[in-house]
């Protein structure tokens, strides 16, 4: 699939993920195949104010490529203006964000509450279509709840308006994360639009991952929670798409060698301080179902240093053996 001239390798994409998706993630992901990765949500708003935290989140590196720099926001001209700065970066394109749940976006007009307001959302598109040179493209969900789901009708506004690409989220705004996902919704998607549509919701692997495809018939496929802890997936799920190769998951140790990897080049980017906080949770996600993942739960909690995270993954791979 191709986002403008730029030509995705591989079949699957890191969504983005707030508090999540930072550079060491993404650099991790793209190593194991990721075909394209985005930047943590970034407020239009803040970056016309010149926000500092705003500026920094959608900070791309040249050994982050092909990126994406996901806005969100709900006023078309501070949306515009924020496109046009965020075209500085580098990225490949721009993605709006129409599908985020959180109350504190959608609260405010942004996110899935565009889901409730298909002109404003279609203003926004066109706004910033017309304010960079790089492709726009747009992420939505089914619908605010069971009882609007308007992606269909939606997704044709977005194109008109100049949404070069689509993805869908088949869950509405009410569901959250819940499921189930709403295959049927994105397969609709598809069959309305000319422009290529991204499928989203529940690939955690690659069963998930050919079931969205096949049922779909979606141009491509991203995924997000399924990465968690797991960057590798990215890799099976292109081996099975160019091979129909099953690829194993990797053994404990080296699960525990790319934790190590990651977390390692998150504290050189943000510190050891915010670094190993913010590793917690990661090595939380890396050691989930291994065996004694409960009893390393405590000790995950206090991490401080990288020497502490190598002596756990010492610790887990000891475990694993025995």
């Amino acid at each position: 699939m191709k986002i403008g001239n730029t030509e995705l390798k591989g079949f699957c994409s890191l969504a983005p993920m707030a508090g999540v998706t930072d550079r060491a993630f993404r650099e991790i992901c793209l190593s194991y195949g990721a075909s394209c990765v985005y930047t943590e949500m970034v407020s239009s708003k803040g970056l016309t104010m010149r926000d500092r935290k705003s500026d920094m989140l959608m900070t791309l590196t040249p050994g982050e490529s092909p990126a994406l720099v996901q806005l969100f926001g709900c006023e078309p001209q501070a949306m515009a203006l924020a496109a046009k700065k965020a075209e500085s970066t580098g990225c490949i394109a721009i993605d709006i964000n129409m599908g985020c749940p959180a109350p504190k976006v959608s609260g405010h007009g942004g996110g899935s509450a565009l889901m409730k307001d298909p002109e404003l959302a279609a203003r926004i598109v066109d706004a910033v279509a017309n304010a960079v040179d790089i492709p726009v493209t747009c992420k939505i969900r089914s619908g605010w709840d069971d009882g609007s789901v308007n992606a269909p009708e939606l997704a044709v506004m977005l194109e008109n308006a100049g949404a070069a690409v689509i993805t869908v989220h088949g869950r509405t705004r009410k569901q959250m994360y819940a499921p189930p996902v709403n295959y049927d919704v994105i397969k609709a998607v598809k069959e309305k639009v000319k422009v290529p549509v991204i499928g989203n919701g529940d690939v955690t692997d690659t069963v998930s991952a050919e079931h969205m495809y096949r049922y779909t018939g979606c141009d491509h496929i991203m995924m997000g929670r399924g990465a968690l802890g797991a960057p590798w997936k990215f890799e099976q799920i292109n081996a099975y798409f160019e091979r129909g190769e099953i690829l194993p998951d990797p053994p404990v140790e080296k699960k525990m060698s790319v934790m190590i990897e990651h977390i390692s080049h998150l504290c050189e980017y943000k510190g050891d301080y915010i670094g190993m906080r913010e590793a917690r949770k990661h090595a939380g996600w890396y050691i989930k179902g291994m065996r004694g993942a409960a009893s390393f739960r405590r000790e995950i909690g206090a991490l401080e240093t990288m020497d502490q995270l190598r002596a756990l993954a010492e610790s887990v791979i000891k475990t694993a053996e025995e």
